[in-house]
């Protein structure tokens, strides 16, 4: 990590992480620690956690994260997390990172067997808790005159991809919400911009989605032929959240080692 940089802006920021126990999500909520910020982050997945936690434990210099279990779908939870993150840090939270979100072999079926049941469930893990979790917290942000808001979003709807449509819908969605808050809360000086990955080499990708097939595809794609890593991306949000990017909002930033050519 020596050859990256140092951000002294994000030394004791309180940052919020949804998803932060596995890929870009777990990756993020190391490089925070690195950064000795405080973190606190949400997910599922209490095994993930605990492991990520044990990890970073054994990085000197870097913060311990404080892990809260949440179903994002669960807006109840959700507030609770916001409320108790909001009570433990004084009522600040300076960086919110909305990550969480899902694109598994449940969401990759074309329009025509998509039911109503399965669109709102892709809804409220791809794009309803990033709304309400930024309700909950931009108060605060608010009452500071500071904060940065990342949403992440993805190429999908750029490529365009096809047989995730609500998925999709929802990535396109973040990418207006991002502008539009940005406008609203610019007022505050708080930042709000949006990073959207491209193929992205977590374990859970590599487990479900990268076969043989699918990653020849996405090598043809890309200018660059490698596989891009979680830290590729984490790295973006260490930028967005820092005073480097203080005068940039509204913005959404393409990791995808350039599939996406058009501006």
């Amino acid at each position: 990590m020596d050859n990256y940089a140092t951000y002294p802006s994000l030394r004791g920021k309180v940052v919020l992480i949804t998803g932060g126990a596995e890929g870009i999500g777990a990756a993020a909520v190391e490089l925070f620690c690195r950064q000795q910020s405080k973190v606190v982050f949400l997910d599922i997945s209490e095994s993930s956690a605990s492991q990520l936690q044990s990890r970073i434990a054994q990085i000197p210099g870097a913060t311990q994260p404080v892990f809260m279990h949440c179903d994002v779908t669960d807006l109840k939870r959700l507030k609770e997390c916001a409320d108790e993150t909001l009570s433990r840090h004084g009522g600040v939270v300076d960086v919110l990172i909305n990550n969480a979100g899902a694109a598994g072999e449940k969401a990759r079926v074309p329009t025509e067997q998509v039911t109503p049941s399965s669109f709102d469930f892709d809804v409220s893990v791809n794009l309803r808790h990033q709304f309400f979790l930024t309700q909950a917290i931009v108060p605060a942000m608010q009452r500071q005159k500071k904060g940065s808001i990342i949403n992440m979003g993805s190429i999908t709807w750029r490529i365009p991809a096809t047989r995730l449509p609500v998925y999709t819908l929802c990535k396109a969605a973040i990418v207006g919400l991002t502008r539009t808050h940005s406008r609203e809360f610019g007022k505050d000086n708080v930042r709000v911009n949006s990073i959207m990955p491209g193929a992205i080499a977590t374990e859970r990708q590599i487990k479900e989605v990268l076969t043989a097939e699918y990653r020849a595809e996405v090598m043809a794609a890309q200018a660059l032929k490698r596989d891009i890593i979680p830290e590729e991306v984490a790295r973006v949000m260490l930028f967005l959240a820092a005073d480097d990017s203080s005068a940039i909002t509204g913005a959404s930033y393409v990791v995808d080692a350039g599939w996406v050519s058009d501006p």
